[in-house]
């Protein structure tokens, strides 16, 4: 039997909309269509993102890029050692005229957040965005702040400078819902940037390619997407295997599994489909589940990563037969 299910509102102006916002991010980020591409479905599946690469491969760049071309507001903050949890939800302050506290925001009430080097900040401030991430809220004091939706982080850090960081713990990581590589680019990319980056920042001339109000109904269709019961039994086999694999001491959260589907609801809107297929898990299996993924002491003696783990599991976990209509 055929399943049936809506065409969610506004598909068509999405996939136009984000490809406007591709295209701008390009015009920065030379050879880097599939960093691009995550970014985005990120953003409409209302998650975080968390970019982790060598120095100078471009991890800050995207995370600007794709805030200046969205009108919202936009906020960076440069993790360091003695950043307080104050300086990133806010703080309040008394009012001597008034004779009151009043909550001054911090940087975290704006849409998109950069953080630079998140790892650079102490344990205690890091936590302080595990509430904003998971919640879109703030509490100071014991007051709740709302956040404004789309609400999303970008953060960057890199993995191979270790001296003066703090490892994000796995409460942290596992908050993030991709993690992203820039790696180097190919050798006519790197050519195109010395041309096109050679004299001017090309942030300097990018411009807003569509509204918070227009990126908030993007959210709302993808909300819409298709997700039959097979393809949701697919993505908990995909999580489930994690956990009982012997390459793997700590397996993924059934947080993971949730940001999964919402993450392949994305990726199937942005392709112009209104149905998740097993395509889009599969796509999107390495990015969301391996940076949440701890190797067992064998696999790490055997040099076997996350990533690799996680491409056996897909390999090995059965994919259902779909059908749609």
């Amino acid at each position: 039997m055929a399943v049936t299910h809506d065409v969610p509102p506004q598909l068509d102006e999405l996939v136009s909309t984000a490809h406007r916002i591709r295209q701008a991010i390009e015009s920065v980020i030379e050879g880097k269509s599939d960093a691009v591409r995550l970014t985005l479905t990120v953003l409409l599946a209302e998650g975080h993102l968390l970019i982790e690469d060598v120095p100078g491969v471009g991890k800050t760049m995207l995370a600007k890029a794709l805030a200046r071309s969205i009108d919202c507001p936009v906020r960076r903050v440069q993790f360091t050692p003695d950043l307080l949890p104050s300086d990133i939800t806010g703080v309040s302050a008394y009012n001597q005229q008034t004779r009151e506290f009043e909550f001054k925001p911090g940087p975290v009430f704006a849409n998109i957040v950069v953080g630079d080097e998140i790892n650079r900040a102490s344990p205690k401030t890091q936590s302080a965005l595990l509430e904003c991430m998971e919640e879109h809220q703030v509490t100071v004091d014991g007051r709740t702040y709302q956040l404004d939706a789309p609400f999303m982080v970008i953060a960057t850090q890199n993995p191979i400078e270790m001296e003066g960081t703090y490892p994000l713990p796995e409460a942290q990581r596992d908050r993030f819902t991709a993690r992203v590589a820039m790696g180097y680019p190919e050798p006519t990319a790197e050519l195109e940037m010395l041309d096109v980056h050679g004299g001017t920042s090309p942030l300097d001339k990018l411009e807003p390619v569509a509204t918070t109000a227009e990126v908030r109904a993007l959210i709302e269709a993808v909300r819409g997407v298709y997700v039959s019961q097979a393809v949701k039994k697919y993505a908990i086999d995909l999580v489930v295997a994690t956990r009982h694999s012997p390459d793997l001491r700590l397996g993924a959260s059934p947080r993971s599994t949730l940001q999964l589907v919402r993450a392949a609801r994305a990726h199937a809107a942005l392709a112009g489909r209104d149905y998740v297929i097993p395509d889009d898990l599969q796509d999107l299996a390495i990015p969301v589940l391996a940076h949440r993924l701890l190797p067992s002491v064998e696999a790490q003696g055997q040099r076997r990563l996350p990533e690799q783990v996680v491409t056996d599991l897909v390999r090995r976990v059965p994919v259902p037969e779909t059908r749609s209509s």
